[in-house]
């Protein structure tokens, strides 16, 4: 399938640009096939005046029409068949069964909001009926429920090029609200993201959804996204990426004349904690474990274990012994970019050249000048005290052990944690009960707790909560992976007194959808 290079707003396409820019391998740092142009803010600027456009009738499709436009999608990413893995394959060096299992996830994700919709309870319905007759005043009828945003902007990460891209769970979640939906390619992987462009507007085509449902804009410059989030006719943004890119858009969306919500997901070290009896147990396992955690993608995940408090026992020095051997085979992996790779061999750089820091693992050395290689370093929890720097996130094979000698020192470290995505503890029956308020700490820290596992591999699924305080995002109250990420975009509407010819369906008399709605404070699907 050749590719176009251009934008695509709505049905059409654009190419209003001469500067151009490429996809490139990580591996060789050679351009590959296929020119994409630059997307001008004039493009930008129709995109979104399209999504604008296609908003009033998108945003009232009955939710059977929408969950089959979702699944379409998934069907037409399936139908671009090797044509997509081996292109991502060649943009990111990621391998070939990776790719697959994303893709496979990102189809599920549209086929589970496709779910969500279809069901309804998500628009939070209530009904309380009128009561003329109360006194001292009489009671007027009040309905309430979850409304779509408005066009959104969606950012594609570079980590995850089918599953947190164009057809991400951003996409997902946004289309299923009601919201339409302009992506901004990642410049890492722009024939991936164009490939899967086509797919949705093939979808969206076939099942007769408005033109401007979907639109995408390419460009390697910043200024395409800023032009995108200073939009007034944008409503909200989804972003995943690093602290520095999602702070930025958080700043230009607060400085708009309106400003809107940025649902940024960003750095995180998720912070393991291995509590005394679980190392007794269990040091080798845990240890060869926690290596795979932190090499899973070359590091590259958002939920990578870059922070690890362990205590000092009998079995401490067995941990680490089978932790270094464990790292130590571990062959050096090309990463996403080679800036992502500068970035990593800085922040590794950083804490090896630290005087209370040592090197305690490496990885194998690289054979190449794109592969780099696992690191593992360790401290005393003395020294980490003070040092907010040195848990930041350094995004790839790395991790940072602190050895404590108390169990006051690990919840000192922990109270004075930042915001994270995950948190896991490793610990035996009686170990949980002894550190019972290690969780309470924990708790206002991240989003997601783990209790003997580890935090990389996010489940799509109703429960899942992928998010956290700031600075891991900017939005601690909601998550970006989950059925529950539908209502970022959506607000609660209430209608006071209307006739029901005028309401949605969702809150009209004979509940048409055939949905739970809770009618004077309890669930039912009656009539009224």
């Amino acid at each position: 399938m050749d590719l176009l290079g251009t934008q695509f707003i709505g049905n059409q396409t654009s190419q209003k640009s001469s500067q151009q820019f490429y996809g490139v391998n990580p591996k060789s740092g050679e351009n590959l096939a296929g020119a994409f142009s630059e997307a001008t803010e004039s493009e930008v600027d129709e995109a979104v005046k399209a999504a604008e456009k296609a908003f009033p009738a998108y945003r009232d499709t009955h939710p059977e029409a929408r969950a089959k436009f979702l699944e379409q999608i998934a069907d037409e990413i399936l139908a671009l068949g090797d044509v997509l893995i081996e292109r991502a394959m060649a943009e990111t060096a990621l391998p070939q069964v990776r790719l697959q299992g994303e893709r496979g996830r990102t189809m599920g994700q549209m086929k589970l909001f496709a779910q969500v919709i279809r069901e309804g309870s998500w628009v939070d319905a209530r009904i309380e009926t009128a009561n003329p007759d109360r006194q001292p005043f009489p009671k007027a009828d009040i309905r309430h429920m979850m409304r779509p945003l408005g066009p959104v902007g969606v950012f594609g990460a570079s980590n995850f090029p089918l599953a947190f891209s164009v057809a991400g769970g951003d996409t997902a979640s946004a289309l299923a609200a009601g919201c339409p939906v302009v992506v901004k390619g990642h410049p890492a992987h722009p024939g991936t993201s164009e490939l899967v462009a086509r797919a949705i507007i093939s979808a969206a085509q076939k099942t007769g959804m408005p033109e401007g449902v979907f639109s995408m804009v390419q460009g390697a410059s910043h200024e395409v996204g800023g032009w995108l989030v200073k939009h007034p006719l944008i409503h909200a943004i989804g972003f995943t990426g690093s602290f520095r890119g999602g702070k930025a858009l958080f700043d230009i969306a607060n400085q708009r004349e309106v400003p809107i919500p940025v649902f940024a997901e960003m750095g995180s070290t998720n912070p393991v904690f291995l509590l005394p009896g679980a190392i007794e147990a269990h040091a080798e396992n845990i240890a060869k474990s926690l290596a795979g955690s932190i090499n899973l993608g070359v590091g590259q995940f958002c939920t990578n274990p870059g922070l690890v408090f362990l205590p000092e026992n009998t079995r401490t020095e067995v941990f680490k012994k089978e932790l270094v051997g464990s790292i130590s085979e571990i062959e050096a992996g090309t990463m996403l970019t080679t800036g992502i790779k500068s970035a990593y061999e800085r922040g590794a750089d950083a804490l090896a050249g630290e005087s209370n820091i040592s090197t305690l693992a490496k990885g194998k050395e690289t054979a190449t000048t794109a592969g780099v290689k696992s690191q593992v370093f360790f401290t005393q929890i003395d020294d980490f005290h003070g040092k907010p720097e040195w848990a930041e996130e350094v995004f790839g094979p790395s991790s940072l052990l602190v050895q404590s000698s108390s169990k006051e020192d690990m919840m000192e470290a922990a109270r004075n944690l930042e915001g994270h995505l995950t948190a896991t503890v490793h610990g035996t029956e009686e170990d949980l009960k002894a550190y019972a308020d290690l969780f309470a700490v924990l708790e206002r820290k991240v989003g997601r707790l783990i209790i003997n596992g580890y935090p990389t591999g996010v489940e799509v699924c109703h429960a899942m909560v992928h998010g956290g305080p700031y600075p891991a995002t900017t939005a601690p109250q909601t998550t970006s992976v989950g059925t529950n990420a539908i209502n970022r975009f959506a607000r609660p509407v209430c209608y006071q007194s209307f006739p029901d010819f005028l309401l949605p369906d969702a809150l009209k008399n004979e509940n048409p959808l055939g949905i739970w709605r809770m009618i004077n404070g309890e669930m039912n699907k009656d009539h009224i």
